[in-house]
């Protein structure tokens, strides 16, 4: 279950730290399964809650192991036992305020708007720091969005950094949530503007923005990867855009145009195959003189 190569000094040296505690050969264990954990967040959450709660199993004392149980959890999609990890490790001294977007969300994954919205107004939300603000405001417009509360969802994302004018790390997320409080609110005119910004700053492609801009602005989108795409590829005489993942192509009328089943439709005609020609013989191809014809130089001999 565990990799050879992995050893548990791939964790950094605050995680390491907190398992001092426990025996030197339990603790390289449960090093081993939260590096495993790390590594598999993303591409195997499933697993990665797997190797998160073997670590458990073996150190339910340490903050940092249920630290660690309660974030694979909730990328998981394990709600509940995310919620009780994450509080277990507040009571054991581990796990800080910056976690609480992510326990909202699990609020707010439960069914449980009222509760989510009752962390966002608690004292511990006044100390996050920048990113842990801007996290909980996005998370906030969508409990909004489950209350129906469209308006305040959209408000509840009008802070000062939506405004900033240089990128910063939250700036595609914060962006997309804006657009996409604008689409439910019944305003997708503005709508396409925030997307088309969500799609500049998102440079990793994390989110979906610059197919949502399109859909919305009806553009057909085309991926110029070779590599990735899967539509026919027409060649051209234009100059290649400049390097990008994305290009925009306006609709044509004609394919934007929906189809009238009532409009008579043009008659099918069908055109004899052509018949082959007969082929001329070799001495009347072209270039040669036939042979009852004076070649050039005979008349000019001639005169």
């Amino acid at each position: 279950m565990l990799p050879d190569d992995v050893t548990g000094e791939e964790l950094d040296a605050e995680a390491r730290g907190g398992l001092r505690s426990l025996p030197k050969d339990l603790a390289g264990r449960v090093a081993r399964h939260l590096v495993m954990a790390g590594r598999l967040a993303e591409d195997d959450p499933e697993l990665s809650y797997r190797h998160a709660r073997a670590a458990r199993r073996l150190a339910s004392r340490v903050g940092i192991v249920r630290e660690a149980a309660g974030i694979a959890a909730y990328h998981a999609g394990e709600w509940a036992e995310a919620l009780a990890e994450l509080r277990a490790a507040r009571r054991l001294g581990a796990g800080d305020d910056s976690y609480l977007p992510v326990m909202v969300d699990c609020e707010r994954g439960l069914g449980r708007p009222e509760r989510a919205l009752d962390l966002v107004k608690s004292p511990e939300a006044e100390r996050l720091d920048a990113m842990g603000r801007i996290e909980l405001r996005i998370v906030e417009s969508g409990v909004r969005r489950d209350l129906g509360q469209y308006d305040a969802a959209v408000v509840a994302l009008q802070i000062p950094e939506l405004r900033d004018r240089r990128l910063r790390p939250w700036s595609a997320r914060l962006f997309y949530a804006y657009a996409d409080a604008l689409v439910e609110a019944g305003r997708a005119e503005e709508a396409i503007e925030w997307f088309a910004r969500a799609a500049a700053a998102d440079r990793d492609g994390d989110t979906d923005a610059a197919e949502r801009y399109a859909e919305l602005d009806g553009l057909l989108i085309f991926d110029t990867e070779e590599e990735e795409a899967e539509v026919e590829t027409v060649e051209t005489e234009a100059e290649p855009a400049a390097p990008t993942d994305i290009e925009f192509k306006p609709a044509t009328p004609e394919e934007s145009a929906v189809p009238d089943e009532n409009a008579p439709q043009a008659p099918v005609v069908f055109l004899e195959p052509e018949q082959p020609q007969a082929e001329r013989p070799e001495e009347e191809s072209a270039g040669e003189p036939r042979g009852d014809e004076p070649s050039e130089r005979d008349r000019s001999d001639d005169e």
